[in-house]
């Protein structure tokens, strides 16, 4: 992951300490013991694939040589966030959280194969629903800030795929989630920045490529093995 995308985080972090002492009223001192309520989430996002390479061996058509060929993602493009928050009052200390959100998003392949070095590049479109149900872990608040850890599960459903791509991902996917943020109270509205770091389980590539029109690029597929979904996502909720 590129080290500049977490220093605006690192940042808004650390100033909250030093911004919440010069607070000397206390913002919606019972917001937080409703028994529900909702908000909005937009932030960045950056997506990337566990990739195993498999070895496997293609016969190149024009000169009959055996070819292998090898993908990875070297660099990470940032896309866009949005979604809704739902919000369930446990207790003072946890919360149960349904937070679907819609990423947007591009994975960049790159293929280079074993003897003649030869390099391919490939970009397909990752647009996904995420559907996460988490519990929300909250510290004891001080003044007007309050940090929080969050960790659960979620399912998703990929909406951006499209047939005849070198790489095609497969329609869902499932995994687990965890980060951390702090609540920042307004005179109105509760302000979180949030970053979460989400693990799929599940390998998203689809083998069976009959949607292929152009039959050489088969050998993109068999080069890999196994690809699961990791991304980091730096979220702003307003609750």
């Amino acid at each position: 992951m590129n080290k500049y995308f977490l220093i605006p985080v690192l940042v808004f972090f650390c100033s909250f300490p030093l911004f919440a002492q010069k607070q000397k009223v206390q913002n919606q001192p019972y917001g937080d013991y409703r028994l529900y309520h909702f908000g909005l989430t937009v932030g960045l996002n950056a997506q990337d694939l566990v990739i195993t390479n498999s070895g496997f061996k293609s016969k190149n058509e024009a000169t009959g040589e055996d070819e292998v060929w090898f993908c990875a993602i070297p660099n990470y493009k940032p896309g866009f966030t949005v979604g809704l928050i739902a919000d369930y009052y446990l207790n003072r200390f946890m919360n149960l959280r349904f937070t679907p959100a819609l990423h947007f998003g591009d994975l960049g392949f790159n293929f280079r194969e074993e003897k003649t070095q030869k390099l391919s590049f490939s970009t397909i479109r990752s647009n996904s629903i995420m559907l996460p149900l988490d519990a929300k872990f909250c510290s004891l608040r001080s003044n007007n800030y309050r940090p929080y850890f969050v960790a659960g599960g979620y399912g998703s459903l990929n909406v951006g795929r499209q047939l005849s791509e070198d790489i095609l991902l497969k329609k869902s996917d499932y995994g687990f989630s965890f980060g951390f943020g702090c609540d920042f109270y307004l005179p109105i509205v509760k302000v979180c920045p949030e970053i979460r770091f989400c693990f799929g389980l599940k390998d998203l590539i689809e083998k069976d490529r009959k949607d292929l029109r152009d039959e050489t690029k088969l050998k993109y597929t068999q080069a890999i093995s196994k690809g699961t979904s990791r991304m980091v996502v730096l979220t702003f909720n307003f609750e």
